[in-house]
């Protein structure tokens, strides 16, 4: 039997145990007949199936940075990482992003396409619930999806929907989606976050209001930037949702949400204070969770307010900004570094685009080019937002001194921040989620209609790539569209992204979870809640 063919079979019979198809004699009898020894046999079962096999029961508490008294349970507004968790708690989506950051299934079960990507079918699962009680029907997917179109839509969705021209139920377990032109990445656009699914008021509106919804937990009380208590939903449609309820505070300062989790009143947190990771992993208890993921940081620029509105300074303050030494002093090592577009080298099309480094003779050069000689900018930034965010603004206020840029960084409150700062403000701190394929980023935050275009950036070119490059299904076309566009990001765009950080998190020794965690969010793409367990 080759080395191949045993791995298999351990992995089948491994994963068999795990879902309790095969108790642990017929485990051991498995593992004996691929010729491991009785002691081999013993501590596969207690490390791979023992140890991994999910339990039921107890209320998981959880930490959670980016909580405001602004959130609202209303998805097209939903752009903090407290309310990113508390919608995948409590929500559920047609597709997902697995543990393994592949696309999976939530509500649909399976999609196809026609031949040219322009006509989508979703089937829906049967038997699927809201927390009110109500049953699941096409039409409450098809009310939800529309919520986020038209023109009267405020939803920071609506530029990802732009393209559809129809949505209809095909009977009671099944949707169509219509589109101008073909999209081979719909399925992936609607894991969105904003694409929640919603009950239907019978007018082809929803109920977002209640907080009603399909996934693994409801709400039972909930204070807007303090804290949401939730319990099991006993309709979910999907393996999973271990424990029995779920308890979220809005812990904003990194010190309070690392004590609690020390001293044992928390069980987990969304993000640490990088500095503190070697003291805290350290800690009895304690477990650090650190994933490489295409999460980046943006220091938007408004390209239609000066001094930004120069090209030429864009390009001066992405020259003025030393990427290796802020990996090396904010991230301590977590993280890898930006080259001022969005697409990291772990994602799908990225470019090996030549590295933009820290310059400032090319800064001042820009800087003179641009007719200014030198300027003074403001840039707000809030620890709320990511841990070091301020501390990142200073050093980087350092490095743009060398080129005759003075920046006086702006520290705002924790609370409101996303309201009151951002996309308000001409240049801001920002941190964002990775996006499962290059035409959702750029389609939220690039497009120049985009409600979260946060750059004002407008380029004609840009945009017609954008709209050829969803449409195109040969692959060797379509990742030289993704270059030029991200070319087109760092040499003209009005957004620098320094770097890319892990996501670096943490919980208890008793909070148990699979072999792989999900890149995409805090806490395993924030479904944490329905993936893990209690040992």
């Amino acid at each position: 039997m080759s080395n191949r063919d045993t791995d298999a079979i351990i992995a089948a019979i491994t994963e068999a145990a795990r879902k309790k198809r095969l108790n642990r004699r017929g485990f051991m009898e498995g593992a004996l007949a691929t010729g491991a020894t009785v002691a081999a046999a013993s501590t596969l079962w207690s490390t791979q199936v023992a140890a991994q096999t999910p339990k039921r029961g107890g209320t998981f508490r959880v930490g959670v940075h980016d909580g405001n008294t602004a959130d609202s349970l209303d998805p097209g507004t939903t752009e903090s990482v407290y309310m990113i968790q508390l919608s995948h708690a409590t929500r559920s989506y047609l597709t997902e992003i697995t543990n393994t950051n592949e696309l999976g299934p939530d509500i649909a079960t399976s999609w196809s396409a026609s031949d040219d990507a322009s006509e989508w079918t979703f089937k829906l699962a049967s038997g699927v619930t809201f927390h009110s009680g109500k049953a699941m029907t096409a039409d409450d997917v098809v009310a939800s999806l529309n919520y986020h179109r038209g023109d009267t839509t405020t939803s920071a969705a609506k530029a990802l929907l732009t393209d559809v021209v129809d949505i209809k139920a095909d009977g009671p377990d099944s949707i169509v989606i219509k589109l101008m032109a073909g999209n081979a990445d719909l399925p992936y656009l609607l894991s969105d976050y904003h694409l929640v699914i919603l009950p239907s008021d019978g007018s082809g509106k929803v109920d977002w209001e209640s907080g009603d919804g399909t996934g693994p937990y409801k709400i039972v009380n909930h204070e807007p930037g303090v804290r949401s208590e939730l319990t099991k939903h006993d309709g979910w449609h999907r393996e999973g949702a271990y424990f029995d309820g779920v308890q979220m505070l809005a812990l904003n300062d990194a010190n309070a949400r690392q004590t609690a989790l020390i001293t044992g009143d928390i069980d987990a947190i969304t993000d640490v204070d990088l500095k503190t990771v070697g003291l805290l992993q350290r800690a009895p208890g304690v477990k650090i969770d650190d994933v490489p993921s295409g999460s980046h940081v943006t220091l938007p620029m408004f390209c239609d307010t000066a001094p930004f509105d120069n090209v030429d300074v864009r390009l001066a303050l992405k020259y003025a900004i030393n990427r290796e030494e802020i990996i090396e002093k904010i991230l301590f090592g977590y993280g890898s570094i930006g080259n001022d577009h969005p697409i990291a080298p772990s994602l799908p099309y990225w470019a090996d685009l030549e590295q933009r480094t820290y310059d400032p003779d090319k800064a001042k050069f820009h800087m003179e080019k641009s007719g200014l000689g030198s300027i003074d900018v403001d840039l707000s930034a809030a620890d709320s937002v990511m841990s070091g965010a301020v501390d990142m603004c200073v050093l980087f206020s350092e490095h743009a001194k060398a080129a005759g840029i003075n920046i006086n960084v702006i520290r705002e409150p924790n609370d409101g921040y996303w309201s009151n700062v951002w996309l308000k403000k001409p240049f801001v701190f920002v941190q964002w989620g990775v996006r499962p394929t290059p035409d959702v980023m750029f389609s939220l935050a690039y497009k120049s209609d985009a409600a979260w275009n946060e750059s004002h950036w407008q380029n004609e070119r840009f945009n017609e790539l954008l709209v050829m490059a969803k449409s195109e299904l040969d692959d060797t076309k379509r990742a030289e569209m993704y270059k030029e566009m991200q070319l087109l990001c760092r040499d003209d765009g009005g957004t620098i992204v320094p770097f890319f950080r892990n996501r670096t998190m943490a919980r208890r020794d008793n909070v148990m979870h699979g072999e792989f965690i999900a890149s995409n969010w805090e806490l395993d793409g924030a479904r944490g809640y329905q993936r893990w367990w209690f040992s």
